[in-house]
């Protein structure tokens, strides 16, 4: 798709780090370099204005993720390409039943009304609960992957979304600043929301989160 677009050799890509590695070797196959953005710590997608701050006059092309069943604000990130001159393209997640995704929202207002100790994501316009993403407060990635062992040992599966940020990886690393994709690859855990799970597991998810109360307390 870039190469048909016309993006080469010579040409940056802003994309994010938080994600899949595929698209950035994307941009490597297409003959380009990868430059890597932050996310909003909201929607885990890239943030326009983060973008913006990547560009340079060899950018050709902004690559937006769709992530978790929230959009990226690709309206503001037009205008960007607009006034810039660049190529806006977006890579968007398989689509569910609208029943199967009614499910998930509902299921998803359960663990929100019910959860403690973790944050629990922004459902915002339009989520679809792809996956149900929580932050896990405390010390960061440690605290983040005991709380996971402790919630699969008692039976929830859970999963780490995300867990090393490509420009950590060794053939894409990059000395960049993106706290808020560091910030989320530490804290983030993934929760089940599938439209399958019944109210006795969903009570269960609620029951093991919530004996274990954010698990601890930040150091000082």
């Amino acid at each position: 798709m870039l190469r048909a677009a016309g993006v080469g050799v010579g040409d940056e890509v802003v994309v994010p780090a938080f994600g899949n590695v595929e698209v950035a070797e994307a941009v490597t196959l297409a003959g380009a370099l990868p430059v890597f953005a932050d996310i909003d710590p909201v929607t885990y997608c890239l943030a326009p204005v983060a973008v913006e701050a990547a560009v340079t006059s060899r950018t050709a092309a902004v690559v937006a993720v769709h992530r978790f069943g929230r959009r990226a604000d690709i309206d503001r990130l037009h205008t960007l390409g607009q006034r810039h001159g660049l190529l806006v393209l977006e890579q968007g997640e398989s689509e569910a039943p609208y029943d199967e995704i009614a499910q998930r929202r509902e299921r998803a207002a359960y663990l929100d009304a019910k959860l403690k100790g973790v944050r629990t994501p922004d459902g915002g316009d339009g989520h679809t609960y792809q996956q149900y993403v929580v932050r896990v407060p405390g010390n960061g990635r440690p605290d983040r992957d005991a709380f996971a062992r402790a919630l699969r040992a008692k039976g929830v599966e859970c999963r780490v979304p995300v867990k090393t940020p490509v420009h950590r990886l060794p053939e894409f690393r990059r000395c960049v600043p993106l706290p808020q994709t560091e910030l989320a690859a530490d804290e983030t855990l993934a929760l089940p929301v599938d439209a399958a799970l019944t109210k006795r597991e969903m009570q269960r998810i609620v029951a093991a989160c919530n004996a274990l109360g954010g698990l601890l307390q930040p150091a000082f």
